[in-house]
């Protein structure tokens, strides 16, 4: 019997503790001690703005780059033959003109899918943007969607990291006790 895959975002003081987990939860993925489904680490700067620090699934943001690169790449790639015999400046023109139309048409495209994957099956830009709602300037969060065969011990790999479980679709008793274990030991708690 499958098991579902959970949803976790926990906040950390630190802009940079979120990419840390983050970067530890991909080597478990590869290593098959989890199935990582989605995950986002994102941090607050110190004005206020929230910053996508990595992904796991390419962002709608990261979607429009790629696409608007592969499609200048194609729209240069297949004028090109025809303007042979062209002056420099047409053929330049007419090349430049045609990356840019399918670029700005893999754009779109790229976003789109982008966005459709991550909302159907992963962690959308939307639900990121309104828990990140909770995350202060100079704290991060990370958005994991994963399985895991042994939770226990998974958490034990970031026991003492800090963090507060900000969302969750694990019961009440898992999520406390997963904090629990996160909680940094204190000199005086020895």
């Amino acid at each position: 019997m499958a098991q579902n895959a959970e949803l976790i975002v926990i906040g950390f003081d630190g802009k940079h503790r979120a990419a840390e987990v983050l970067n530890q939860l991909e080597a478990m993925n590869e290593s098959f001690a989890i199935d990582l489904q989605d995950a986002v680490a994102v941090y607050r700067t110190e004005d206020g703005k929230l910053r996508v620090d990595q992904s796991v699934e390419p962002t709608t943001k990261e979607g429009a780059a790629w696409g608007a690169l592969l499609g200048g790449m194609i729209g240069a790639a297949l004028l090109a033959p025809f303007t042979f015999g062209a002056s420099a400046a047409v053929a330049a023109s007419v090349i430049g003109a045609s990356a840019a139309t399918l670029g700005l048409t893999g754009a779109v495209i790229g976003a789109d899918d982008a966005d459709t994957w991550k909302t159907t099956y992963g962690i959308s830009d939307d639900f990121v943007q309104q828990v990140s709602g909770m995350v202060q300037p100079g704290q991060s969060a990370v958005f994991v969607l994963a399985r895991a065969a042994d939770p226990v011990t998974v958490a034990e790999r970031f026991r003492g990291y800090g963090g507060t479980v900000l969302r969750t679709t694990l019961a009440k008793e898992a999520a406390a006790r997963l904090e629990q274990v996160m909680t940094p030991v204190t000199p005086a708690a020895r």
